[in-house]
């Protein structure tokens, strides 16, 4: 499977953060999400891919092309939604409508009206009258009315409420029916990358903490919880590779991520352990002990 966007050992400095050797891939015909703290280095990573900045390592190839040679063709296959409004305060809908088809060879206006009219936005409205969430409804609608190849997407969901984030969310679906496509997305709404993400990427104060499959985390991880004695005899008993378990005590209980709950069950059925989500599994990744 080729990749749509592969960025390896990506390096950026500055004074008090460096991004240090980032590695993610959206392979063809897949979601990525991409999840880590407030300052952990999302925006700088994807500011990168854009070109908006530069960076000090690495490579990053869009397309199969490295970005910096893309031609201005090239990067119309590229759709982008900020978690800000990059329009003109002032503008009305049409003036939006009219930018897009200067800046887009691709630009389908039907198919822009068609997104307005689903998210429920007047043509008549200044870009100043609208909310934060009927702002990132117009930035989605901008951004997939050029029909790009490559939709990037940072805290898209933000500011939406759940009904609107699933509209969302089934929007981004109908997308992703033509195979050729991928999409990258940003978000601390966990819940939201667990309905459409295939992999996820946790970054964390600029270092790379993990690269998994969705089903990975939430159907087949676990979180195990366990007594004193319950936790030395996991340890003990090896159930699993050295380092892949992760342990955050408490005054009443320990609770142990381990990889593979089904296998945890059949080793030591008497331990209760039950499936994880996305948020739980990066917490204790962050800050859970090695063991």
């Amino acid at each position: 499977m080729s990749s749509i966007l592969k960025i390896t050992n990506l390096v950026k400095h500055y004074d008090q953060f460096d991004l240090d050797h980032i590695n993610l891939e959206v392979p063809e015909g897949s979601i990525t999400g991409f999840i880590g703290s407030n300052g952990a280095g999302k925006t700088t990573t994807i500011k990168s891919i854009l070109g908006l900045i530069g960076y000090d390592g690495g490579s990053i190839e869009l397309f199969g092309t490295t970005c910096s040679e893309l031609t201005n063709k090239e990067k119309e296959r590229i759709g982008v939604v900020f978690d800000t409004l990059p329009f003109p305060a002032d503008c009305r809908l049409s003036d939006i409508a009219a930018i897009g088809k200067a800046a887009y060879t691709t630009w389908d206006s039907k198919y822009f009206k068609e997104l307005l009219h689903t998210f429920e936005i007047h043509t008549a409205k200044s870009i100043k009258s609208l909310s934060r969430g009927m702002g990132m409804k117009l930035q989605l609608a901008f951004a997939l009315a050029h029909r790009p190849e490559l939709l990037i997407l940072d805290e898209a969901t933000a500011g939406l409420d759940p009904l609107a984030r699933d509209e969302v969310l089934e929007l981004l679906r109908d997308y992703m029916s033509e195979e050729h496509r991928g999409i990258l997305i940003s978000s601390h709404i966990t819940s939201d990358l667990e309905k459409i993400a295939d992999y996820v990427v946790c970054i964390d104060k600029g270092k790379h903490i993990f690269t998994k499959e969705i089903d990975e985390i939430c159907d087949l991880a676990g979180i195990a919880h366990c007594r004193a004695a319950e936790v030395e005899e996991l340890l003990q008993k090896e159930v699993f590779e050295p380092q892949s378990l992760r342990i955050l005590r408490s005054a009443y209980s320990t609770d142990i991520l381990v990889p593979d709950r089904l296998k945890l069950t059949h080793a030591l059925p008497h331990i209760a352990c039950d499936r994880t989500n996305l948020e739980d599994y990066m917490r204790f990744m962050l800050k859970g002990e090695i063991r």
